[in-house]
């Protein structure tokens, strides 16, 4: 079954599928030997589904969600599977984000906290810049007290090739508001990642 691409996406599998068809010509195989035949489709369709966050507003998307609640304790949503495409070699990158804010007058539902993860996450990317944006949607969308954001990930770009590492972990952290000026803050939710 071919991956289901959004209506907008459809149109531009012929043209990439034909990409592909060239780039494996270049690596010296045959496109149309019988294992290669549907392969520059099935890369395109699979390229399309894993960058899909490009049609998707995060901020907007969390904006659909956002309820008004009189609570002041810190949201904790951990080990949120993420799968990426490192943007420097088109290589997956894999591993789990750890979401938490300090509401202010406002909370969003949970789900929505893990799509946006996956929003950013299915784009072309480095794990340091989606660190960033996850937590700026939340801050955006519902200006919290707040944010803080741990992504550990593992690269194939540092597994298979290059210096071949293949027991590496990358993690990256972003801190706003409290979570940045106060140390408790930052401790709990810290400790909560911790936490198996």
């Amino acid at each position: 079954m071919p991956d289901p691409l959004s209506p907008d996406r459809e149109p531009k599998v012929p043209g990439l599928a034909e990409n592909v068809r060239r780039i494996l010509a270049a690596l010296g195989e045959d496109p149309g030997r019988e294992g290669l035949t549907r392969t520059p489709e099935r890369v395109a369709r699979s390229l399309l589904a894993l960058t899909d966050g490009y049609g998707q507003d995060a901020v907007e998307l969390l904006r659909g969600a956002v309820f008004e609640a009189p609570t002041d304790e810190m949201v904790v949503v951990k080990d949120i599977e993420l799968y990426s495409l490192c943007e420097h070699h088109l290589l997956p990158f894999f591993g789990r984000a750890h979401v938490a804010y300090l509401p202010g007058t406002r909370i969003v539902g949970l789900s929505k906290l893990a799509r946006v993860v996956d929003v950013f996450a299915r784009r072309l990317q480095v794990q340091e810049t989606l660190t960033l944006q996850i937590a700026g949607a939340i801050e955006a969308a519902l200006a919290p007290r707040g944010v803080g954001v741990v992504v550990e990930a593992q690269h194939l770009c540092m597994m298979m090739r290059g210096v071949s590492k293949q027991n590496s972990s990358t993690v990256t952290s972003c801190m706003l508001g409290r979570f940045r000026s106060d140390a408790k803050t930052r401790g709990e939710f810290l400790e909560f990642v911790r936490r198996r």
